[in-house]
C-alpha cells in the first residue's frame, strides 16, 4: 500500500471508452483514485453509484473520480452504460498498476488463499502525492468519508 506523502505510482491504462488514460493526464485537480475489484457486482456497483449521484459535490470540492479494476475494456464499458456512470473507468488486466499501488494481494475468500484487489481509495493532490489512504473500503458510508477528506 501507499502512505500519505508519496507519489502516486504513473500509469497508462485502456479505459471504458477504449481510449488510454494516464496518471500524467488527471493531475491538475485533486483524483480520488478507487480500486475495485469487479465490475457489476453488487458491492462494486453500490460504490461506484455513490461516486455518480456525488459528482456535483465532488466537482465543488476540486475533485475528480476515476475507477481502476482489473476488468476488460469491454466489461467496463457494459458496466459504464449499465448504471450510468460519469466518470472513467480504467482495466488493468496485467494487474502492473494494481500492483504498483499495493491493492493486488492475497486474500481470503470461503476459505480459499486467492490474489485479488482489495477495495482501496486514494486521494492524489495536484502535485501527484497521497493526500488520504482508505484501505479495505466499507461501501456503506465510503463516499461520506471521501467527501469529508476532501473538505
Amino acid at each position: 500500500m501507499l502512505n500519505v506523502g508519496d507519489k502516486a505510482p504513473a500509469f497508462s491504462l485502456p479505459s471504458d471508452s477504449g481510449d488510454h488514460v494516464s496518471l500524467k493526464d488527471l493531475l491538475g485537480q485533486t483524483l480520488v483514485l478507487y480500486f475495485y475489484p469487479r465490475a457489476d457486482t453488487p458491492g462494486c456497483t453500490s460504490e461506484a453509484n455513490q461516486f455518480r449521484d456525488a459528482k456535483k459535490e465532488l466537482e465543488r470540492l476540486g475533485a475528480r473520480v476515476v475507477g481502476i479494476s482489473g476488468d476488460s475494456v469491454e466489461a467496463l464499458a457494459k458496466f459504464r452504460d449499465k448504471y450510468k456512470l460519469n466518470f472513467p473507468l480504467l482495466g488493468d488486466t496485467d494487474h502492473k498498476t494494481l500492483e504498483g499501488y499495493g491493492v493486488w494481494q492475497e486474500k481470503n475468500m470461503y476459505g480459499r488463499k486467492v490474489k485479488g484487489i482489495v477495495r482501496t481509495t486514494y486521494i492524489v493532490g495536484t502535485d501527484g502525492k497521497v493526500k488520504n489512504v482508505f484501505t479495505r473500503v466499507k461501501v456503506d458510508g465510503h463516499i461520506q468519508e471521501v467527501l469529508k477528506a476532501l473538505e
